[in-house]
């Protein structure tokens, strides 16, 4: 075989042997080491691309060229009867064969070793923060992701997120799913990252995707439920309905979903009705509660305000809209902490009160307005005990509301329980893992809980998913203060975003060595924010040990119906006075407790 023995010859063949060894490696290397870094997996095809595609090429340079000790040369035809002889070059080639070989089976074996034990290293790693959602994998658990918005208008956006919600709320009604908050789902809106990556980060078996489109009098919704282990589509479909069918169309998707998860609808009274939706079946009503819904979400002040006006445009079409008059009242409360003050603020607190009257004389037992309700009672009325048992409720009627959860972790905190609410608190974010300031609470909980180093990592997750967040790097920095490093708070302080920044870096400079730059900070703080941040100067005087001010601060937080008064019991600076007999005075103004299991600072 004269053409096997001039390859063999021109060392065809150990070119081959040695492409396709140092192919393996690269491989290898992009397969387990590219992802570390967060490169995109097109990068590691291209890769696999690349090499199949250059091996062709590889063989004929191998052909026609001899790498000797001298450098490459041109191969000559072989004369007859030349006896063949070890060359230098096989002996190279053939020891980079080798070479290759051992690096890419040494990775090889490290990979498996890694992959075999990858719950070892996150618990010790980064085990505070997985807490909340490192418990394995239940098959019967969805993240629904936002369905495109397919129209091609911008404006159709709320639409298709209004369905993404329904679907969201709709699922978790039943039982045993669990069903991954719409803040968290909402975060891998157009990020182009596959369903492995989502399941891993959500905690979840399964996603729910698709697109929607509405046209006139017509609906396409066409959806796909993944598998997350391995990407396989489990089920799909399309829907083309009329507009006017769109409710039919809703608990037709929700029940298909179901049937291929296997699961049983709950029998509490608010899972037997669609709470979202008008109780006259008007589809103009339920427009203007999803664009509602849209503009709450996004929670500027002007945003705010269009969805006030949306509410109310869905309660005048159709007056008995419990859910519109809920939603309503619970954005005049959040524009009210957020952006006014004084009468303004006394103002929007009587909409939300009147609002919540008419939501509970038409729906006592919507699960949605006892969460309002408590929200009101404990930022506005000051009912803490109140805020309780509507949380409490609201958890009865809608077990699968982390949103009620949450809240109720944070009454109990208010009340001196902060023992019981850190688990509901973890509990809440089990079904919204990705809720940054659902971080940041836990890691307040967890500072006066004495358990620093959860309460850092807590804090960090939370600056992590939303850094331009107002007040998360202040939770950090109060971390470090109790954990009595202050550069740490300093460092975390100067990267506060907002007018939370003087308030942290007010908080910050109390324990370090810079006493004239601790007072200056308090000055500026007293000049420019005693309308807004009575509390927190209360804070920095409790840093500062000067209970008198400290004191008088905390009262004019009170008379100003500061919301931050809701974390006296759980904030570590202002304990510090818990044995004062102000303290307790103070207590009993407020509608508080003079008791609580958290720890002071010392």
């Amino acid at each position: 075989m004269p053409l096997l023995s001039e390859l063999k010859r021109r060392n065809v063949l150990r070119a081959a042997a040695l492409y396709l060894a140092g192919a393996w490696l690269a491989v290898q290397i992009a397969t387990q080491v590219f992802p570390f870094f967060d490169i995109p997996n097109s990068i590691v095809r291209g890769v696999v691309v690349a090499l199949a595609v250059g091996f062709p090429f590889w063989l004929l340079l191998a052909w026609f060229y001899e790498l000797t000790p001298d450098g490459l040369r041109r191969e000559a035809p072989a004369a007859a009867e030349r006896p063949a002889a070890p060359r230098p070059s096989h002996r190279a080639v053939d020891a980079a064969i080798f070479g290759a070989l051992a690096a890419a089976v040494a990775l090889l074996v490290a990979g498996r070793a890694t992959t075999e034990r990858p719950a070892q290293r996150t618990a010790t790693a980064a085990q505070p923060v997985a807490a909340a959602t490192s418990a394995p994998v239940s098959d019967r658990s969805i993240a629904v992701l936002p369905l495109v918005n397919a129209s091609g208008h911008e404006d159709q956006q709320f639409f298709s997120d209004g369905l993404s919600e329904n679907l969201i709320i709709a699922l978790s009604k039943f039982d045993g799913l669990k069903v991954i908050g719409r803040n968290s789902s909402f975060q891998f809106r157009g990020a182009n990252v596959d369903a492995k990556t989502v399941g891993a980060k959500l905690g979840v078996a399964h996603v729910l995707e698709g697109s929607v489109q509405h046209a006139g009098d017509e609906v396409r919704i066409s959806t796909e439920l993944v598998r997350t282990e391995d990407g396989s589509t489990l089920w799909s479909q399309r829907y083309d309905r009329p507009y006017a069918d769109l409710f039919a169309l809703q608990d037709e998707i929700t029940q298909d979903v179901a049937a291929a998860l296997e699961a049983k609808l709950l029998t509490t009274a608010d899972a037997a009705q669609a709470a979202d939706r008008p109780p006259g079946g008007n589809l103009d009503a339920y427009n203007a509660y999803l664009q509602g819904l849209f503009h709450m979400k996004r929670a500027s002040e002007a945003d705010l305000r269009k969805a006030i006006d949306a509410f109310t445009q869905a309660t005048r079409l159709d007056a008995r809209y419990a859910a519109a008059w809920t939603q309503l009242a619970g954005t005049w409360i959040t524009l009210a902490i957020l952006n006014l003050a004084a009468d303004d603020a006394r103002e929007a607190h009587a909409q939300a009160r009147k609002a919540l009257d008419v939501a509970t004389a038409l729906a006592p037992d919507l699960a949605q307005l006892h969460t309002t309700r408590g929200y009101y009672l404990g930022a506005v009325e000051f009912d803490w005990l109140g805020a309780e048992a509507e949380y409490r409720r609201a958890t009865q009627l809608a077990p699968g509301d982390a949103t009620a959860r949450s809240g109720l972790a944070n009454a109990l905190a208010s009340l001196g329980r902060v023992g019981e609410a850190v688990p509901l608190a973890r509990s809440a974010l089990a079904d919204d893992p990705l809720h940054a300031s659902w971080w940041r609470l836990l890691g307040a909980y967890l500072v006066v809980t004495g358990r620093l180093d959860e309460a850092r990592d807590a804090a960090l997750k939370a600056v992590t998913l939303y850094p331009e967040s107002d007040s998360s790097y202040t939770q950090l920095a109060v971390v470090e203060i109790v954990r009595g490093d202050a550069a740490a708070a300093l460092a975390a302080a100067r990267k506060e975003p907002g007018h939370w920044r003087d308030i942290a870096l007010a908080l910050a400079a109390q324990i370090g060595p810079d006493r004239a730059a601790a007072t200056a900070s308090l000055e500026r703080l007293v000049a420019t924010q005693a309308d807004a941040a009575a509390l927190q100067i209360a804070e920095v005087y409790a840093l500062r040990r000067d209970a008198d001010r400290t004191f008088e601060w905390l009262h004019r937080a009170l008379d100003d119906r500061d919301p931050g008064v809701v974390q006296l019991l759980y904030d570590p600076f202002l304990l510090r006075y818990r044995d004062d007999a102000r303290f307790a005075a103070f207590c009993a103004q407020a509608g508080l407790p003079a008791t609580t299991d958290a720890r002071a600072l010392p």
